[in-house]
């Protein structure tokens, strides 16, 4: 490498990663948190509050519209050195206090302020957000190897109380992800409300049986300290412990507002990441092995740097242990028509949703229902509607 950013490949080529200086866009997005908070502390109005969700998911993406896409990639013999390259690391790293700080400041302003409902509704949407961003930081780290990585997501899954996550995600979601078993891959016609209702609880299980099983087969018991659910939980019930000791029961609800608000940030990814994409089983009885068209991938530009590149789904599915930095567009999968502040909007209106994916869904699909992943009390109602072929053939064995 001969300068910050420059990287030389064996051959000669030079790449210039002019994104470099952009992640830190991950760090500022999250940290316009304590705006609204410190102007309401400057002038008393709850409204102000309400200023940085207005940012989140208006502004974002208005500026995935104009800012536009990027579709470029890394040569692929510079990627060694990108990835060892230890400022990417330690733009992470630099997140994991903002989340933290974030989480205590927002428990010591809901419980030291006397704020109206919408107030308290402000802050539960802004640090529930907050958490979700503890959640994609924790995804980043937890597919990593390193101990300290790894350890460093188990810690921001902690405010939220996902600390289930670590397993649930690397272990479960991956091996299953984008067919009928999965809880966290959404089917074409299941609204995000119903969608809810199937992947929280069913993520949570599958961590469970996971992390049971893993220790069993090592001959310890689920409840020792070896259980990676159990580490995070214990973190989760310190902080809750403290904030309940320093500012009383009254500030349960918001604890628990906030939690809740981060795993539906989780849900809202997980719904728009695969909605409605099928792997196909093999003649062996397994799943094929997951292609990026398995995962919807945006590379609207400005969401990209807010989320680690979270938004190029489709190579981190299928090349899961390779870093955000390094992480590649691929032409011909499917590709939503915004960044992920936005989707999870539309998402949150399910007609709009339907009229705006379903088409996109199908075109992907070739028409064909052998290759899309229908919510079953639905199947029969969207082959008429949109005249899919093969209704009533099982799926296509590859």
């Amino acid at each position: 490498m001969s300068k910050a950013g420059e990287f030389t490949g064996p051959s000669g080529v030079v790449y210039r990663d002019r994104k470099r200086h952009l992640w830190f866009s991950s760090i500022f997005v999250p940290a316009i948190v304590f705006i609204g908070p410190l102007l309401y502390l400057a002038n008393g109005n709850a409204l102000m509050l309400w200023i940085p969700l207005v940012f989140y998911y208006l502004a974002v993406p208005v500026l995935d519209m104009l800012i536009g896409e990027d579709r470029s990639n890394p040569p692929e013999e510079v990627v060694p050195q990108l990835e060892e390259d230890p400022y990417y690391r330690w733009v992470t790293y630099a997140l994991v206090p903002v989340i933290w700080g974030a989480w205590f400041f927002g428990a010591w302003f809901v419980g030291t302020q006397d704020l109206p409902w919408h107030g308290l509704l402000a802050m539960i949407l802004l640090l529930g957000g907050t958490c979700g961003v503890g959640i994609n930081l924790g995804h980043e780290l937890g597919h990593k190897k390193g101990k300290g990585e790894r350890w460093l997501a188990k810690f921001v899954l902690a405010p939220c109380a996902y600390g289930h996550f670590f397993i649930e995600h690397n272990k479960g979601h991956h091996r299953d992800v984008a067919t009928p078993e999965d809880p966290a891959s959404s089917r074409m016609g299941e609204s995000i409300w119903k969608f809810v209702l199937r992947e929280i609880p069913g993520a949570a299980r599958r961590a469970w049986k996971l992390e049971r099983e893993r220790l069993e087969s090592r001959g310890k018991s689920v409840w020792s300290l070896d259980n990676e659910i159990i580490q995070p939980a214990i973190i989760t019930a310190v902080a809750w412990g403290t904030t309940l000791a320093l500012f009383g029961i009254g500030i349960l609800p918001y604890i628990l507002g906030t939690a809740f608000w981060g795993a539906f940030q989780l849900t809202s990814a997980n719904y728009i990441e695969h909605y409605g994409l099928l792997r196909h089983k093999t003649k062996t009885g397994r799943y094929e092995r997951t292609q990026p068209y398995h995962s919807w991938n945006s590379n609207h530009m400005f969401s990209n740097w807010a989320t680690f590149h979270l938004q190029r789904h489709s190579d981190h599915h299928a090349h899961p242990t390779r870093r955000y930095q390094s992480l590649r567009h691929f032409d011909d999968v499917p590709s939503l028509p915004n960044g992920y502040f936005g989707m999870f909007l539309v998402s949150y209106i399910p007609p709009l949703w339907y009229r705006l994916m379903d088409k996109r869904l199908l075109e992907h699909a070739g028409y064909d229902a052998r290759n899309i992943n229908f919510d079953p009390d639905k199947r029969d109602a969207l082959i008429r509607k949109y005249g899919i072929q093969h209704g009533d053939a099982p799926p296509r064995i590859v």
